[in-house]
């Protein structure tokens, strides 16, 4: 194809130096264009069309991802190439701020220094060695897993639907185990409103839209969706004593950025407790500094027995995680359960890099002062707009909430050089921005979001 032919021709080499980064190679296609200065908002129109500046080697690209890829993704029309800090820049060189991260996962920003020579140092001694063998950077992961949670023990996985469908697994085996004599132990679910645990077939049962569910039924059965925040329902179905465990987002992320009580927390807690039931904290997205917090269930003071975590953990490199206590653990044995590539020495060594960035009393409460700078932000520049019913989350997982769809306003935002998502039931604009993000950084993307709002 053309497009491929060009990329080994029109890019040139292009260097950058930070004071944080070391200089760095990178490849930029054609003369870089700025969309990421506050002096371009006042000379560029704000506006919600379609973008006219596809180059014809990102038409080429896109219409070659049509006729290889299965269909799963309707794809935004950006060809991204490469990222630095809070930044990326699409073939054409045009420059985003990343208010998107990856879907959350990139809480370190684009080409970190240290996560980058984690991976380098890693690659070059052991990659893989699957879980037949003991590896050192696995181990020492775990171990440091253990020591800033709650956890007695570790299970890897690859992603945050394999890290709760292991916990569906895990919960089941712990009542059998519990109880082995008996014919009809706990098998069944609760899980909320507004939900999303994943899409492989357990996981996706606990998952609330029933559009993401109808597609592939029969799916797992015995799930019940209780509202969220219902603790008096929850009680009454758990005592009726069949019920293996309890899954919870303490902060709902694609569900549209809704935060739990303390209260409602507690209450699952005591109902757990009374019943047997296992309680389970799904932070696939809301965990490991996200809300301000290493665990976002840690601003409550109330504990799981099972905790799923994933994708901000590895950098941007595939990993999941069960966190579990000992009681858990105990009931499970060897080839209940395992992963071919799950722990890998690469993976892993990348991850305790970032674990170890995350986890400090600066850092986390970076997070913090910046989800209340970007709220703040938000609050005043979009006070009196008719379309915003709510600015609501916890550190840097924020939503706004609007009365219509948010697919227009993401759009322009796009075409204006900030990237953010869509959540709830579509009217919710989510924002995960790295949690290196500057302030002037969050400055940029809030007068963005002002402008573009103000022009729909």
């Amino acid at each position: 194809m053309a497009y491929l032919q060009s990329l080994k021709t029109t890019h040139s080499a292009l260097s950058i130096q930070s004071k944080n980064y070391k200089t760095l190679p990178f490849k930029l296609h054609g003369v870089k264009i700025s969309s990421c200065l506050v002096s371009d908002v006042t000379t560029k129109a704000i506006s919600a069309a379609n973008s006219t500046s596809v180059s014809q080697m990102s038409k080429e690209l896109m219409e070659a991802d049509k006729s290889v890829m299965v269909g799963t993704y309707a794809r935004t029309p950006v060809v991204l190439e490469r990222g630095i800090g809070s930044k990326v820049y699409d073939l054409d060189g045009k420059e985003y701020l990343d208010m998107a991260a990856g879907i959350a996962v990139n809480s370190l920003g684009h080409a970190d220094p240290d996560w980058l020579k984690a991976v380098t140092d890693q690659a070059s001694i052991l990659a893989h060695v699957s879980n037949v063998f003991y590896s050192v950077p696995q181990v020492k992961l775990a171990q440091r897993l253990i020591d800033c949670s709650f956890a007695d023990r570790i299970f890897f996985s690859n992603s945050g639907t394999e890290a709760n469908e292991a916990a569906i697994k895990f919960s089941r085996k712990y009542h059998r185990h519990t109880l082995p004599d008996s014919t009809d132990p706990p098998t069944e679910f609760i899980a909320f409103s507004n939900s999303f645990h994943g899409r492989t077939l357990g996981a996706l049962a606990l998952t609330s839209k029933e559009q993401y569910r109808a597609p592939f039924e029969p799916i797992m059965p015995g799930v019940t969706f209780v509202d969220y925040g219902n603790i008096a329902e929850v009680a009454r179905l758990a005592n009726k004593g069949n019920v293996a465990a309890v899954f919870v987002e303490p902060l709902q992320g694609e569900g549209g950025i809704h935060s739990a009580t303390e209260e409602f927390l507690l209450g699952l807690r005591s109902v757990c407790n009374e019943t047997g039931a296992l309680l389970v904290f799904d932070e696939v997205q809301c965990g490991l500094g996200r809300t301000g917090h290493l665990w976002a269930h840690e601003a409550y003071g109330v504990y799981p027995d099972i905790m799923t975590l994933a994708k901000p953990l590895a950098g941007g490199l595939p990993i999941g995680v069960v966190l579990t206590t000992q009681k858990v653990a105990s009931a499970i044995k060897p080839g209940d359960h395992g992963s071919t590539f799950a722990g890998s020495p690469l993976v892993c060594h990348a991850a305790l890099t970032v674990l170890n960035k995350i986890n400090t009393p600066s850092f986390l409460s970076d997070v913090t002062k910046k989800g209340n700078y970007l709220k703040e932000l938000l609050a005043k520049k979009l006070e009196g707009n008719t379309h915003v019913n709510e600015i609501r989350g916890m550190g840097l997982i924020v939503g706004i909430e609007l009365d219509m769809p948010a697919s227009g306003l993401v759009d322009a935002c796009r075409e204006n050089g900030v990237l953010v998502l869509t959540a709830g039931k579509g009217n919710v604009v989510r924002l995960v921005p790295p949690l290196v993000i500057s302030m002037e950084e969050l400055e940029f993307g809030a007068d963005i979001i002002s402008k573009c709002l103000a022009a729909l």
